[in-house]
């Protein structure tokens, strides 16, 4: 597969950054709180389910503190929907536990203070860093994972060596082309059936229609 030249490199990210210049998350969320909960549950699960999950666990536990001493049967009974629902339950319960005892019940904005919560990992904190505060900052799901290797941006292995890539690549403006390239992917390059004569307006730079997956 052909790489990306530095022309091609800038000629993309212009294209992903007029396009998707006002682009944010879908996850629904009115705090950092729940966006982390959001952030963390849309772990190998779509937003749309995430979306139709969290409204009766945020009312359920709209604190920190009330997750913290929340039961667990009755957090995976609200969360069950979710794929990996009885890790993701016992971890949430964790998760608020620390923010309480540590951080005195408010979420760190911070990446290294962030990972320190259960289930919540780098990819985790950069989406919430990216959401909430617009940080410089790459986060490589499938989507991206897949865009970037279509476009010869990347021919990495892994999802942490391809966000090394972008983020050498791309250098600045790093939140809006994450959020650009997770759209991209989710509704114009798909795995399959990607809309590349209909809809894609980076045709010219495609370098594969294979379906990549981080290994």
């Amino acid at each position: 597969m052909k790489k990306a030249t530095k022309k091609e490199i800038e000629a993309i990210k212009e294209a992903f950054l007029e396009r998707y210049s006002d682009a944010v998350t879908e996850l629904s969320y009115s705090n950092v709180y729940e966006l982390v909960i959001a952030v963390a549950l849309s772990a190998q699960c779509t937003d749309k389910r995430v979306n139709l999950i969290t409204p009766a666990l945020f009312e359920t536990y709209p604190t920190p503190e009330a997750l913290a001493n929340a039961d667990v049967e009755n957090v995976k009974r609200i969360i069950q929907s979710c794929s990996f629902f009885n890790n993701k339950a016992i971890n949430l319960i964790a998760m608020a536990k620390r923010v309480v005892d540590v951080y005195g019940g408010k979420i760190p904005l911070d990446e290294k203070e962030l990972v320190t919560l259960a289930g919540v990992g780098q990819k985790t904190a950069h989406v919430v860093l990216i959401e909430y505060t617009q940080a410089n900052l790459m986060a490589v799901d499938t989507h991206v994972f897949r865009v970037s290797h279509r476009l010869g941006l990347s021919d990495d292995l892994s999802a942490i060596a391809t966000e090394e890539t972008l983020v050498k690549k791309f250098k600045t403006n790093l939140h809006q082309l994450h959020q650009g390239l997770v759209l991209f992917g989710r509704y114009i390059c798909t795995a399959k059936n990607p809309k590349c004569e209909s809809e894609c307006f980076l045709s010219e730079f495609c370098k594969s229609k294979d379906g990549f997956k981080p290994r």
